[in-house]
């Protein structure tokens, strides 16, 4: 029986598009587009990724960065065409559900879910970290119990900061975002002034257009784990998507939001990474791009080397370590925007309890979906410092499976939800299925390879498992898939206890879905 809504809270009104009493409007194109280029934290991913693309692919890392933007926009595509017709905050969920079935459905909001509270868990320990670096305790920076102190309290909040409204979020997103894309761009013109000045260190090299042949890179293996790694960077533009109910013009606005997102992201990292690898080369040593030293935080070594450390220079280099974290900071809570939109969604649809789809009288935002994001990443992220850190590294590593899983299964649902109409013009042929296709073609085939070739070697990564008839698995891969088995374990559980959530009647297909299914040929 469902427990009657408090004083404060009241149960989403329908389950259709506009029908869930967000706060419709409320956001416009800038603000999305904000949403979505802070989702991806580009300062902290660079800082994060750019070395591993690096110590993989050497000088190739530019183009690395730039074909991983590929499958990318693909995708943005069909998240922009199936957005039109259904504008649904389950985005995943319930366009996966159209296409395929319930059960699809479902497990593809599980891949939202558990890549957004995995990585949360990352996000958390950065800003924690990167908070004390900030004002030079670093003491407190390299301790694991302080750090996970600082992280919870960031994950706190951060929520709180979600929970009281969608306006605001998207206020602080816009500050954050802008002074974080600014330093970035300082930070490339100051490192190319450099490496063609005087000023050039030990190690910088010109520009060359090697760096943009991607049949210079050693191995095709190589290659693909290049583009695996940095297709993380891009990851995260779908929540502008996944506030739609919540946006000006809900059918275009949020469509348009997340293809201006990549795009812009591919121009920032373009830009960045070559300055980077201009500035300190490529080598093993010092501010070495390849330095095993410096893989996990490329950005705070190079802005004192960069900017010098006295003066201006010292100033911002420590702006840039404040972008570092707020930019973990601001995907820390646009991570819990779409984990909360999804599984409200889910609720309203029926696929999980009701409890989830509460909505705030005052702030019109979920609230057990946005408390539950937060208790949810704290827990894991607690548990998984607890049980050891070589764990919560291969748990963020895992991320990569959740995201190609569910954003290459958006790809799919858009082909097979256009089926009958991709005849009807070039435009409908191209932009809603040959796109969306090629892009959920490259995530399957890069899930696959990662999955059961690179993450399952047991030398990759920090830990490794041995299971039974298999023997041992790298830890990567054990949690990547076992998150998603465990999703499937859960959907069978709830439909074992609810049923069907789509035979419901309360679940109508939206009018656009009619539409669509009306301007059909028949088959």
């Amino acid at each position: 029986m469902t427990t009657p809504p408090t004083a404060e809270t009241f149960q989403a009104t329908g389950s259709g598009a506009g029908e869930k009493g967000l706060k419709g409007n409320a956001l416009g194109l800038f603000s999305s587009v904000a949403i979505g280029l802070a989702s991806t934290a580009p300062a902290y991913s660079l800082a994060a990724t750019l070395g591993i693309i690096v110590a993989g692919v050497g000088l190739q890392a530019p183009i690395i960065t730039i074909l991983a933007f590929i499958p990318m926009l693909l995708i943005a595509y069909a998240y922009k065409e199936l957005n039109e017709v259904d504008p649904d905050c389950g985005t995943t969920f319930v366009w996966a559900a159209r296409a395929f079935g319930p059960r699809t459905g479902w497990m593809g909001g599980w891949g939202i879910v558990i890549a957004d509270v995995i990585v949360m868990a990352n996000l958390a320990q950065i800003a924690g970290s990167y908070g004390f670096q900030l004002f030079g305790f670093g003491g407190l920076a390299s301790s694991t119990l302080w750090t996970t102190v600082a992280g919870v309290i960031w994950i706190i909040v951060m929520t709180a900061i979600c929970y009281v409204g969608i306006e605001v979020s998207a206020a602080l997103q816009r500050w954050l975002l802008c002074v974080e894309v600014a330093m970035l761009a300082v930070f490339a013109i100051t490192a190319l002034v450099k490496v063609y000045s005087s000023g050039a260190p030990s190690g910088s090299i010109h520009i060359s257009a090697s760096w943009f042949n991607p049949f210079d890179v050693s191995s095709g293996s190589a290659l693909t784990a290049g583009i695996l790694a940095a297709v993380f960077i891009y990851w995260g533009w779908d929540t502008a998507v996944s506030v739609n109910e919540e946006t000006t013009d809900k059918e275009r606005t949020p469509g348009r939001a997340a293809v201006i997102s990549t795009v812009l992201l591919l121009i920032i990292y373009a830009l960045v990474t070559t300055s980077a690898q201009a500035f300190a080369g490529v080598g093993d040593k010092g501010i070495g791009l390849a330095n095993p030293d410096n893989s996990g935080d490329v950005l705070s070594g190079l802005g004192n080397a960069v900017f010098g450390g006295k003066g201006l220079g010292w100033f911002l280099a420590k702006l840039l370590i404040f972008m570092v974290l707020t930019s973990s900071a601001a995907s820390t809570q646009t991570t819990i925007l779409p984990t909360a939109r999804t599984t409200f969604s889910m609720a309203a649809h029926k696929a999980i309890p009701s409890h989830f789809a509460r909505v705030h009288r005052r702030f019109l935002t979920p609230t057990w979906s946005t408390v539950a994001m937060g208790l949810a990443s704290i827990a894991f992220y607690v548990l998984l410092v607890k049980v050891s850190t070589n764990v919560l590294n291969d748990s963020i590593a895992s991320v990569g499976l959740g995201i190609a899983f569910y954003y290459g299964l958006t790809g799919f649902a858009c082909v097979w939800y256009f089926r009958r109409v991709l005849t009807r013009s070039a435009r409908d042929l191209w932009f809603k299925g040959i796109l969306p296709g090629l892009g959920a073609l490259m995530l399957l085939f890069f899930f696959c390879y990662a999955a059961f070739d690179v993450y399952a070697d047991p030398n990759y990564g920090y830990t490794s498992v041995n299971l039974p008839w298999v023997g041992d698995v790298g830890g990567v891969t054990v949690i990547g898939i076992g998150a998603l088995v465990l999703g499937l374990v859960l959907m069978l559980v709830q439909w074992a206890v609810q049923g069907s959530w789509f035979r419901d009647p309360d679940v109508p297909v939206s009018a656009a879905s009619r539409e669509v299914a009306a301007d059909a040929p028949a088959p």
